[in-house]
């Protein structure tokens, strides 16, 4: 029974109205996607089922491969998990450092009514987790290393609700850490500044905004269904044609819209680019990059050897650097001025 247990324990996210592909979400994505086609684009109810459930999408090697990391990775989560920090460790960190930093008294704005605590809260956990979740998803792009691995995620040749768990298993412990660092500080913050305000139903008001962020067709940015919002709508939220832009390989799109539910950060930063009905993306990677799109050998050891073998070429570019800098040490020209002594 226990096995059972685990097994079903895989697919629990689908049952799971916290997680992103929880059943009814995907439901109503379809149902947007649905609207969209027959009332903006003006398809018939037929053709627009069969661009929503195309089988050369959700059947492709692909997605096949798509489907398969998922059952991977989240066996592979079961035995991480519990060697990664948890929220409480960070949030007990955070707070012990504000205790004695003395900057701020403890619950010093106590006074503040538990309804604008909540909401505060809610809107600074989303912001907070929003913002660092740009941050590292810029750094995969820029940074060799970590592109190595986040190239698994854009390997992708269609895309379905399923492609946001397509991910290479190091991503996801960056990812993991990358929400227990910021909500852990956000939670030990607010503890401290609002006190005993700061409970149960607080944490939980967090939930509404993610909700809604859902509902409103969260899964829709990993689908084929380019839909688009108001241009300036795009510069605060990231519409699910943004975000396949973003998965684009055209070079025009490279680097663009880095954002996962808020779009400021990429107008601030600039790299923002707002949706012109392009029409159908192609997605995936250059062939330069020499990654498969559906061999799961491939998918999970190649960023390793790449990260390999990019780590022996800066050892070797350091050693060479530093040998023409020690090239001609002092000791080097002692000893040369002892021997011409003897002579």
């Amino acid at each position: 029974m226990d096995l059972l247990d685990q097994f079903f324990g895989l697919f629990s996210d689908f049952s799971n109205p916290k997680k992103r592909i929880f059943l009814g979400y995907i439901g109503i994505s379809a149902l947007i996607a649905f609207g969209w086609l027959v009332i903006v684009r003006r398809a018939s109810i037929g053709s627009s089922l069969r661009r929503i459930f195309d089988p050369k999408i959700l059947f492709s090697g692909s997605a096949f491969a798509d489907y398969k990391i998922f059952v991977i990775n989240r066996v592979f989560t079961g035995f991480i998990s519990p060697l990664l920090l948890t929220q409480v460790t960070i949030a007990t960190a955070v707070y012990m450092a504000l205790v004695r930093s003395d900057i701020i008294p403890w619950g010093g704005m106590a006074g503040v009514s538990k309804p604008v605590v909540i909401a505060l809260f809610s809107v600074a956990m989303f912001v907070v987790d929003d913002f660092t979740k740009y941050l590292v998803h810029r750094w995969m792009h820029n940074w060799p290393m970590l592109w190595f691995i986040h190239k698994v995620h854009h390997g992708a040749e269609t895309m379905s609700p399923i492609t946001v768990y397509r991910v290479h298993p190091l991503e996801g412990v960056l990812y993991a850490m990358r929400g227990v660092v910021a909500q852990g500080s956000v939670i030990s913050l607010f503890f401290f500044l609002f006190g005993s305000k700061v409970d149960l139903y607080t944490v939980v008001g967090v939930n509404v905004i993610v909700f809604i962020f859902h509902v409103t067709g969260s899964n829709l940015r990993h689908s084929h269904i380019d839909i688009r919002y108001p241009r300036w709508l795009e510069h605060i939220f990231i519409s699910p044609a943004q975000h396949q832009i973003h998965h684009s390989i055209a070079a025009k799109h490279y680097d663009k819209n880095f954002g996962g539910a808020l779009a400021v950060w990429d107008w601030i930063f600039g790299s923002l680019h707002v949706s012109e009905g392009q029409g159908d993306f192609k997605f995936g990677l250059t062939k330069s990059e020499g990654h498969s799109a559906t061999d799961l050998k491939t998918i999970y050891f190649a960023p390793l050897w790449e990260i390999a073998r990019f780590l022996v070429r800066k050892s070797v570019k350091v050693k060479e650097f530093v040998a023409r800098v020690v090239k001609r040490t002092p000791t080097d020209e002692v000893r040369e001025d002892l021997l011409e002594s003897r002579d």
